[in-house]
Parts: structure tokens; C-alpha cells; sequence
């Protein structure tokens, strides 16, 4: 098992735990807003880190950014394996084919 399936089966136990025992637990009980929230805010810290060009701040980064998409997609209820289903349904499809494929046009 990948430390990404480790994190997300730590994630998706979380959801039951003490918010005041729990970070992830905490963040789950404030909401998928709020998930939704912190997730943007360590996605900017990320792009900060890729401009500034600092490689370690930047896998720091990267680190909180998955941390916090799975558990903003644990608050929808959406599961890693879901997300790998869905890149398994794209994988060997041109990206620009794929884009314009989407009932919005790729938009």
C-alpha cells in the first residue's frame, strides 16, 4: 500500500474520531466548506513555493495539499479510489482530447 492509500484509509478512519483528539476529525466536523476552504489555502501556499522555486518548501507543500484534498473529498464523501478510477477512465486519452470531451468544452 502507497503512503497516499495509507494517508487516505488515516483520513476516512478519522471521520468517526474525537474532533478534539483529531486535526482531521476537527475539520470534518466544521464542514465540507471549511475542508473545501483550507484545501485552497494550502493549494496557494504550494503555487507560492513552485513560483519562489524553493524545492523542499515546496514538497512540504505538496505534502498538506493531498493531505487536504483527502479530506476535503472524505467530507463528500469521495474516496482516493474514486479519483484513481476516474484517472484509470482518462489514462490513455490525450489531455486535449479528454478537455474537449466535457459537456462544458473542456472549460
Amino acid at each position: 500500500m502507497s503512503a497516499l492509500a495509507r494517508l487516505a484509509a488515516t483520513v476516512e478512519a478519522r471521520r468517526t474520531a474525537d474532533p478534539d483528539s483529531s486535526w482531521t476529525a476537527r475539520l470534518l466536523a466544521k464542514g465540507p466548506e471549511k475542508c473545501a476552504e483550507k484545501f485552497g489555502e494550502e493549494a496557494i501556499e504550494a503555487v507560492i513555493e513552485a513560483v519562489k522555486g524553493d524545492r523542499a518548501r515546496l514538497t512540504s507543500e505538496a505534502a498538506d495539499v493531498l493531505f487536504h484534498l483527502l479530506v476535503m473529498l472524505a467530507a463528500r464523501d469521495v474516496s482516493l479510489a474514486d479519483v484513481e478510477a476516474e484517472l484509470a477512465r482518462r489514462e490513455g486519452k490525450s489531455g486535449l482530447a479528454e478537455k474537449a470531451a466535457r459537456p462544458s468544452g473542456g472549460n
